[in-house]
């Protein structure tokens, strides 16, 4: 008999992405979407979100983060005995909390998947669990159905801590980026002037700016975030002033010290490789 597996938000990006993922791996896939209507055939379409969830051995929930914990509550109550309720959302220290307080009837499953809807292959890309009652037996079922993964386990308060640096960062930046790409009056000569480092830059800018509104802004509203925000932003005013006032050899200081430093922890000539590649690649 097929694994059960309800997915509510089935319609979002994710939602759809683990629909084709579990249908694939031959689960019977109930779907629920407060928003969208569900489209994908395949999936058997719930008329409540309780009615999704009473019958399935697997509930992963593909809803904002700001709806997750009381979505937790609600339901948690309602799932069948040894069933497993599987949260994705990008910030984990509230939503931790909840799946700690759900019935022991109900096994929890905390995942942070680093992979956006776009990817093709499950193969090489990196999850995130995120231990609340036995780690051992929740990143057994997490592998198991996620087998291609590779996997790392941390606490939620570590865990938000670090996105805040994964994630938060390049969102920050890169959403304050896009705004000078928009006030651009003639991009398109920019394009065409366009070198390496701006074709990598751009790609990414823009790529993220294509992630729901309501993603963005809790990704960069984590709290962690702030004291990297302020000292990228003390940084920065640190490096105008030092341009400003023509100070080229503490500004030359200042590069040699960050190159130094960051090429303890990476090959800095590999990643420049990599950089070449990836944009002959898209550029083809």
């Amino acid at each position: 008999m097929k694994k059960k597996i309800a997915i509510i938000g089935a319609e979002g990006q994710m939602g759809k992405w683990f629909s084709k993922y579990f249908l694939e791996k031959d689960f019977e896939i109930i779907g629920y979407d407060s928003e969208k209507e569900i489209l994908n055939k395949s999936v058997t379409k719930a008329q409540s979100l309780v009615g999704a969830i009473l019958t399935a051995d697997y509930v992963i929930l593909c809803i904002p983060v700001k709806r997750t914990p009381e979505t937790i509550r609600l339901i948690a109550k309602e799932m069948k005995r040894d069933s497993y309720l599987i949260d994705i959302s990008s910030l984990k220290t509230k939503t931790a909390a909840a799946l700690s307080k759900i019935p022991d009837k109900v096994n929890p499953i905390c995942i942070h998947p680093m992979f956006g809807p776009g990817t093709k292959r499950l193969k090489g890309q990196n999850i995130i669990s995120i231990p609340i009652r036995d780690a051992k037996k929740e990143m057994a079922v997490t592998k198991s159905l996620f087998e291609e993964a590779n996997f790392v386990q941390i606490d939620a308060t570590e865990h938000d801590k670090k996105i805040a640096m994964v994630l938060g960062m390049p969102h920050l930046v890169n959403l304050a980026l896009a705004n000078i790409f928009a006030k651009e009056e003639n991009f398109s000569l920019v394009e065409k002037m366009a070198g390496t480092t701006f074709k990598a830059q751009k790609y990414l800018t823009t790529g993220i700016m294509t992630e729901p509104q309501e993603l963005i802004e809790t990704i960069i509203s984590n709290p962690e975030i702030r004291r990297y925000a302020e000292e990228f932003w003390k940084d920065i005013g640190r490096m105008l002033i030092l341009i400003q006032e023509n100070k080229t050899e503490e500004m030359i200081k200042y590069i040699s010290s960050a190159k130094e430093r960051l090429a303890k922890n990476v090959d800095l000539d590999e990643s420049y490789k990599k950089l070449v590649t990836m944009v002959n690649a898209v550029e083809k």
